[in-house]
């Protein structure tokens, strides 16, 4: 069986991958300083435009950006928020009161099922989805 690489190649990346990994964190983030580094890094190579997908560094982003995923999901995991909750967290962020959420019903309807004397349907959960530009799934 014929080799892939000889040595001279496989030293080349190695000194590559080193130089590279000097600075840009290119493995499991496994503290919060090493987290905050990879941040870093990433949002300095956001800045130069790397987000853009067909900059020379995307994939490096992407590779970046995932390794921080993985350490933000092992770290900080997600929580199920209740309907009610996801509606109430929407109200405040865009400074809405119950009447302001026509989708729904009316201020009565609104206030049933925030208080959870009612359940959302299926008309109101996919208007509420359009409406915030969320998955009907955070509605049920």
């Amino acid at each position: 069986m014929e080799a892939l690489m000889d040595r001279t190649v496989v030293a080349e990346i190695t000194a590559r991958f080193q130089a590279l990994a000097s600075i840009v964190p290119l493995h499991a983030i496994r503290s919060e300083r090493e987290y905050n580094k990879a941040v870093a890094v990433l949002n300095q190579l956001l800045d130069a435009g790397a987000a853009n997908e067909k900059h020379p560094l995307a994939d490096l982003v992407n590779t970046l950006g995932g390794l921080i995923g993985d350490y933000d999901d092992a770290r900080y995991p997600a929580q199920d928020v209740s309907p009610i909750a996801m509606i109430r967290f929407l109200m405040e962020q865009n400074g809405l009161t119950q009447s302001d959420l026509p989708e729904i019903g009316t201020q009565g309807v609104v206030s049933e099922i925030l208080r959870g004397k009612r359940e959302l349907n299926v008309r109101q959960i996919k208007a509420l989805s359009e409406r915030f530009h969320v998955p009907s799934s955070v509605f049920i």
